[in-house]
């Protein structure tokens, strides 16, 4: 909590809902109507790596399951299914138990 000068002071409020908007700053304060607030839409470029993968595999998941694909997690399943059937060719694993 920097002291900007003697008369303000400024508190950094980190949300634990972060999709969810406050309708008021301090419980007891004034509140707005949330639900007339139009968000600015924001660019892939604008996220932090994690969140920006994490949003770039969900829209992959997305893409896939509209086109009847795997997706990312059916995708890891099948390759790891493959490669269990690679080291053990005796035995005959479906893959419909995993999808």
């Amino acid at each position: 909590m920097p002291i900007v000068d003697k008369s303000v002071l400024e508190i950094y409020l980190e949300k634990q809902h972060k999709p969810k908007w406050w309708n008021c700053v301090v419980k007891g304060a004034p509140t707005i109507d949330t639900t007339r607030l139009q968000p600015e839409s924001s660019k892939l470029s604008d996220l932090d790596p994690e969140a920006r993968t994490m949003v770039e595999k969900m829209m992959f998941d997305q893409q896939q399951k509209m086109r009847g694909l795997p997706t990312t997690d059916e995708l890891r399943k099948l390759e790891a299914l493959n490669k269990f059937q690679q080291q053990h060719p005796e035995l005959d694993v479906g893959t419909h138990a995993i999808l």
